[in-house]
């Protein structure tokens, strides 16, 4: 299979700017796998010949392609940093998307927001993206999945690991509702903190927009947002009370240019007039 040398490289389960820098220095995935297999260079895990790779990406479950085939490559449009590969559980909803992001420690005012914000946007005909973190992300991928929606989530581990834990059931609703689970990382993949920073520059490339609904001033949320801007993607926050933890990133953000948002109704009006109105589903 010509994909034989990038599923290799994929299993390895490297930091995406590690494969960047191994592909810039040997040109090709061949290449590296080459490099590899000669000692030139050195990795922490095994390197899996094809065919096993193959057999667990089935035991999975999932599908493995790359970024830039027709499949993917028109769901990162004009994305500066997309990923080489994905691995995917379902099948991925046809734009427009919308991300919907926050803080793990949210306030019960913010996870209620989420939830409705979700529900507006995929009865408008958006398709709500999200990480499946606890807090903000379980509540968006709630939210549309309660209004008979589809949602996708874009995990920091293999598709295969349950994380968290009481997001098992969440996580299998979405793909038998129709929706996805996304990642760079093979099955197996445990969900170590370096994994989840990367996976926020598919959160937002994925999407036409990111909304942030809760966020201290620090943390995925802002990164994700962050992405967005270089990506070219509108952001959306939530204002706060400005002595209130979980609204200092999103206040934050409106300061530096962000367009608030201040309601549902308020946020299907902003994508109509970013992306026009959805055909519906």
């Amino acid at each position: 299979m010509s994909n034989d040398a990038w599923l290799r490289l994929a299993f390895l389960g490297l930091h995406p700017e590690r494969v960047r820098t191994l592909l810039e220095r040997f040109a090709t995935p061949r290449s590296v796998v080459d490099a590899i297999e000669r000692g030139d260079v050195e990795v922490d895990t095994e390197l899996l010949e094809a065919g096993e790779c193959r057999r667990r990406v089935e035991r999975s479950g999932a599908s493995f392609g790359l970024a830039k085939d027709a499949a993917w490559a028109a769901s990162f449009p004009d994305v500066p940093d997309p990923p080489d590969w994905l691995f995917e559980r379902g099948s991925l909803v046809a734009e427009p998307r919308v991300a919907i992001v926050g803080t793990r420690q949210c306030t019960e005012y913010g996870r209620r927001l989420a939830f409705e914000f979700a529900g507006a946007c995929v009865e408008a005909g958006w398709t709500v993206v999200s990480g499946l973190a606890r807090g903000i992300d379980g509540a968006a991928h709630r939210g549309a999945l309660a209004s008979h929606g589809k949602t996708v989530a874009v995990l920091g581990c293999g598709s295969d690991i349950r994380y968290p834990r009481e997001h098992t059931s969440l996580h299998r609703e979405i793909v038998e509702s129709g929706g996805a689970v996304v990642t760079e990382y093979p099955p197996g993949a445990a969900p170590l903190a370096w994994r989840f920073p990367p996976r926020n520059r598919i959160i937002s490339g994925l999407s036409s927009a990111v909304v942030v609904i809760e966020s201290a001033a620090t943390g995925g949320s802002l990164s994700t947002a962050a992405r967005a801007v270089v990506q070219g993607r509108t952001v959306f926050a939530l204002p706060g009370d400005v002595d209130r933890a979980a609204s200092v990133g999103c206040n934050l953000l409106i300061r530096d240019g962000a367009v608030p948002v201040l309601g549902a109704d308020d946020l299907v009006v902003g994508l109509s007039l970013l992306a026009g109105a959805p055909s519906g589903r």
